[in-house]
Parts: C-alpha cells; sequence; structure tokens
C-alpha cells in the first residue's frame, strides 16, 4: 500500500477559528480598528483633493462640490471617516513613545511625557488652522 492510501496518515491538528476573534480581547480589537482606519485616512485626503481641485476649476466647480458634499451619505462617511481619524492619530500618539526614545541630559524621558508633547503640538496645531480657518480675530 502506498503512503497516500494509508488510512492511518497523520493530520495536523488545526483548531476552529472563529472570524471574529479579534473582537474578544480590546487589544486586538484597537489593532484591527487602527488598520482599518487607515482606509478612512485615505478617504480623508481624497476629500481633501478632490475639494482643492473644485477650488482650482472655479466657483462652479466648488458649489458642486459643496452640493455633492452636503448629500447625506457623503455626510455620514465623513463623520466616520472623522471618527476613525481621529482613533488613528490618537493611537499613534499613544505608540510614539515605544517608537521612538528620547533623551534629555542622558535621561530617558517617560514615556507619558514624549506622548503628552505629541498631544500637545496636536493641540497647538488644531488651534492655528481653526484661528486660520475661522478668520483670526
Amino acid at each position: 500500500m502506498s503512503e497516500r492510501a494509508s488510512p492511518t496518515r497523520a493530520r495536523p491538528y488545526r483548531p476552529r477559528v472563529s472570524r471574529f476573534w479579534w473582537v474578544h480581547r480590546r487589544s486586538y480589537l484597537l489593532f484591527v480598528l487602527r488598520e482599518l482606519s487607515s482606509v478612512f485616512v485615505a478617504w480623508s485626503v481624497v476629500y481633501l483633493l478632490l475639494l482643492v481641485d473644485a477650488v482650482y476649476q472655479g466657483p462652479d466647480s466648488y458649489q458642486r462640490f459643496l452640493e455633492w458634499s452636503g448629500r447625506p451619505w457623503v455626510l455620514v462617511l465623513n463623520v466616520v471617516a472623522l471618527a476613525f481619524v481621529l482613533l488613528h492619530a490618537i493611537t499613534w500618539f499613544n505608540l510614539a513613545p515605544k517608537a521612538m526614545v528620547v533623551r534629555m541630559r542622558g535621561r530617558r524621558l517617560p514615556s507619558r511625557s514624549v506622548a503628552a508633547a505629541h498631544f500637545t503640538a496636536w493641540a497647538v496645531a488644531s488651534t492655528v488652522v481653526a484661528w486660520i480657518v475661522l478668520g483670526g480675530p
């Protein structure tokens, strides 16, 4: 009898794994959501490029863009994208201390200080952009 026809040939054990195995643990869920968030970050870039193109094309094109942007499905998509972009930014800033070592006077800065510096820079940049967009004083 050949080896292939042998009824006693051992097969490796493969336990069944649910498709949603990552939902049962918070760290895995955040990891998967962060990876998924990159799709919405890409959408945000595309949306911004469409806006820039509409402005470049002139007032009629910009008006059509605004009308298209006011459609309910585009609004919902942009709200979901905003939530995912925020998740992406927050998780990245929380990971930054693990990705980079910052030393001052020969000592490593605590992780919280590195993350706090990132969040502070984000808040300052957001404030400056809001001030410019809203017209200053």
